[in-house]
Order: structure tokens, then sequence, then C-alpha cells
């Protein structure tokens, strides 16, 4: 069946980049482009895997960097359509992906695009879908949003989420941070006797 896509229209790099998804990835974008536009619904019912969410990591970098170009630019009505897939391209890994990497190329875009709705939305996924190791990956990100935006994830975690970090060697500082954040914002009791216990260890 022939791609209901204009993606001849939007240049060769567009074009090599479609051709190599996989079937079901390229289905993943044209089902959602189909859908209602607040849905996304038909994303949901379809596998989704990681080498899917690298596959549309890279289309979705292909189709913005085609839209950034200046020297060759589309006209209005083809950069209208570009614009559509690359954000239907987001919508559908915002929805479905567990990446730290890929988390941050979506609020870098959204913020690129002064999209505050999809970092709010990017924001609500963090606690409901990532892993904490992955939040607290984030949290240490040189992108000043990407860490806020992780830090206050970390800061509403359960405080037995946190308590497990602090035996990780990469992770312990990161959660003993979010624990002093809970006493200071939220005064959680529990919290400050953690990390009163955790400065006296360092005392003896």
């Amino acid at each position: 069946m022939p791609s209901p896509l204009p993606i001849d229209d939007f240049g060769a790099r567009i074009a090599n980049a479609w051709s190599e998804l996989r079937p079901s990835t390229r289905g993943l974008v044209e089902r959602a482009l189909q859908a209602p536009v607040t849905g996304g619904q038909a994303t949901r019912n379809f596998q989704y895997d990681a080498r899917a969410d690298l596959e549309l990591s890279r289309f979705l970098k292909a189709l913005d960097d085609r839209a950034a170009e200046k020297s060759e630019a589309l006209d209005a009505e083809t950069g209208g359509k570009l614009k559509s897939v690359a954000d239907t391209c987001a919508t559908v890994l915002q929805e479905k992906t567990e990446s730290a990497e890929v988390f941050a190329q979506l609020v870098r875009r959204a913020s690129s695009l002064r999209d505050y709705k999809r970092i709010d939305v990017l924001a609500d996924a963090l606690n409901a879908r990532f892993p904490p190791s992955e939040i607290c990956e984030l949290a240490r990100s040189e992108d000043k949003i990407v860490r806020e935006l992780a830090n206050e994830a970390l800061a509403r975690c359960p405080i037995s989420v946190l308590t497990t970090l602090l035996n990780d060697p990469v992770d312990a500082d990161t959660a003993r941070s979010a624990l002093r954040r809970q006493v200071v914002e939220y005064g959680s009791e529990e919290a400050r006797q953690i990390v009163n216990a955790l400065d006296s260890e360092e005392l003896i």
C-alpha cells in the first residue's frame, strides 16, 4: 500500500530516513497522523520496542533538521506538512518512550518551540513511566530544563524509592538531593530523619 505521507516532497534526506524505518514503525506514524489531533489512540495498541524508539528519535531529528534549513527552505504548504509529521512523531515518542536520551530530546524540542503544554505533559510522564535510575540520569543532564523537570520528579518520588537509590554509587548523591528537597519543600519528617542519619554517618 503506498504511503499516505508526502515524504518525497520533503527532500532526499527525509525520504532516506523514512525508508530506513521498519514497516511497523512507519505504521505507528501513519496511524497517528490519521488519528484525531487530541488522541494518539491509534498508537497505543501497536507494538513498540526499543528499536522503534531509536528509529523514531532519529527520524524526528531528521525532520527537525530539515525544517531548520534556510538554504533550501520549503514552501509554506510543504513546510506545514513537514511540521505536522514532526509533531506527530514527537507525540508518538512522548506517549511511548522510556529512554532518558529521547526524553531530553523531546524536552529540548518543546523548549525551542516554546511549547510549554508539551513540556508539562512530558513532566507528568516522568513519574508515571520512567524508572528512577533514568530520572536520576536526567537530573544530571547538562540541559537546565531537563534537570529541573527530573529533580522535580524525584522530589515527588516515594521515600522508599529514594532510599533504595542511596545504595547506588552513581545515583546516591542525586537521591540525597531529592530527599533534602522533600524536607525543605514538603516538610517531610521521614526524609528529615534519613538526611540527618546520612549526615551523622559522614561525621563519624
